[in-house]
C-alpha cells in the first residue's frame, strides 16, 4: 500500500508542479491584463491544490494533514477572491476586457509627469 500512495503522491506533486509552471508560462505569454490575470487565478488555485493534496497523501493522516488541508481551505476561499477583487479595480479604473488595444493606447507612459 505504501507504493501506491507515493506513487499517487508524487503524480499529484508533479501535475501541481506541472500547472504552476503553465500559470507562470501563462503570465508571460498571454496577451493583456484580464487574460493573464485569468490565467494565474485558475491555475494558481488547481496547481496548489493538487501539491496540497500530494503533500498530504505523504504524511499520513496526523496534524500535519490537518493543518494541509486548512491551507488549502484558506487558499480555495482566499485566491478567486482576490483575483475578482484586482479584476474589478482594473474595471473600475478603466481598463477594457472587451478592447485591450484601447488599454494600451490611454496607459499615460508618454506623457511627462507633473
Amino acid at each position: 500500500m505504501s507504493a501506491a500512495l507515493d506513487i499517487a503522491s508524487w503524480v499529484l506533486l508533479v501535475g501541481g508542479a506541472l500547472l504552476m509552471t503553465i500559470g507562470a508560462l501563462g503570465l508571460i505569454r498571454l496577451p493583456d491584463f484580464f487574460t493573464r490575470l485569468h490565467a494565474a487565478g485558475v491555475v494558481d488555485t488547481g496547481g496548489a491544490g493538487l501539491l496540497l493534496l500530494g503533500m498530504a497523501l505523504q504524511t499520513g493522516f496526523d496534524l500535519v494533514t490537518v493543518k494541509l488541508v486548512l491551507i488549502g481551505l484558506v487558499l480555495a476561499l482566499t485566491a478567486p477572491t482576490a483575483s475578482h477583487a484586482v479584476a474589478h479595480s482594473a474595471l473600475l479604473g478603466g481598463l477594457s476586457p472587451d478592447d485591450p488595444s484601447a488599454n494600451r493606447a490611454g496607459d499615460g507612459r508618454d506623457e511627462a509627469p507633473d
